[in-house]
């Protein structure tokens, strides 16, 4: 039976999609064919998660044991086996699930200045045609809201980001040595570095140098969002669409379309003193942050 003995945790966007693809591609590593399978998070159905999008999104999330095992069915000889599900990282329960399914699992975690990741997860959902309010200062004041009526922790702007309490609950339960985390800023820099230093964490060939020139899951403003949304969600003119087009050339015009939404967008301002006002909730569990995971943090709280 095979079963992974490593997981990316999270947290999310924060590059764990890039991390995720970059490991795939090394011979001796298999990562599950489903990105986000979810199983350890998970504390309702799928299907009962109420904001926009929540139910498509939840789509590949894996509710039962035997689901699960099958995502590692084609593991051969790989000596590396993993998957990624940034949820793992904000969920109260999944430490205590991972630990008793995987005592001896390996850790892995890549973490953003958790202002600039709220926005980043506003601007997926903007994305993706989910997020309907174009401003993120109002957006914020729905989080609340929001959370009550059980949309997906995607939604959760501001509250997901709170990294002391997550990464304090896994290292209460599991060993140091079996957590690798990493600075999102850092990762971007030094991709090539993190991978080697992964390969030999999770004791594979470190001379691996992975394909680095495809960008994945980047959260970007579309020029035209209605365009975006008849692209990106089922709908009835897509499905004639697609039953009458050959997917070869549905394929090039949609790779078109996305390449000229996508072009030179705005993004929707990001109001230096709604990150300021951030940044001031934040500090306490940056600074409690830093001294669990033993890395200097004062990047975070810069003003730029």
């Amino acid at each position: 039976m095979n079963l992974p003995n490593f997981l990316i945790i999270g947290a999310p966007k924060s590059g764990t999609s890039s991390l995720y693809h970059y490991l795939g591609q090394h011979p001796e590593i298999y990562m599950s064919p489903v990105k986000e399978p979810h199983f350890f998070a998970l504390d309702r159905a799928p299907t009962d998660y109420q904001g926009i999008g929540d139910r498509e999104r939840m789509s590949t999330a894996v509710s039962d044991w035997a689901g699960y095992q099958e995502l590692f069915a084609g593991a051969t000889t790989e000596k590396a086996i993993g998957e990624a599900s940034t949820t793992y990282l904000g969920s109260p329960g999944a430490p205590e699930k991972i630990k008793a399914a995987l005592p001896d699992v390996k850790l892995i975690a890549i973490i953003r200045n958790p202002a600039d990741a709220a926005y980043a997860s506003f601007l997926h959902l903007l994305r993706d045609g989910d997020e309907y309010i174009t401003d993120f200062g109002e957006a914020l004041a729905q989080e609340e809201k929001r959370i009550t009526q059980g949309w997906e922790s995607l939604w959760h702007y501001r509250k997901r980001n709170y990294y002391y309490s997550q990464f304090k609950r896994y290292f209460e339960l599991f060993a140091p040595e079996q957590i690798k985390i990493y600075l999102y800023e850092d990762f971007k820099v030094r991709n090539q570095a993190i991978v080697t230093e992964l390969c030999n964490f999770l004791e594979v060939d470190p001379g691996f140098i992975p394909d680095f020139s495809a960008q994945h899951n980047v959260s970007a403003m579309p020029q035209n969002l209605a365009l975006n949304r008849l692209m990106s969600k089922p709908n009835p003119w897509k499905s004639t669409f697609n039953f009458f087009v050959p997917p070869a050339i549905r394929k090039q015009l949609k790779d078109k379309l996305r390449t000229w939404n996508f072009n030179d967008f705005q993004k929707p301002e990001y109001n230096p003193a709604i990150r300021q006002e951030l940044l001031q909730g934040y500090e306490p569990d940056i600074l409690q942050l830093q001294e669990l995971i033993q890395q200097d943090l004062s990047i975070w709280l810069q003003p730029n």
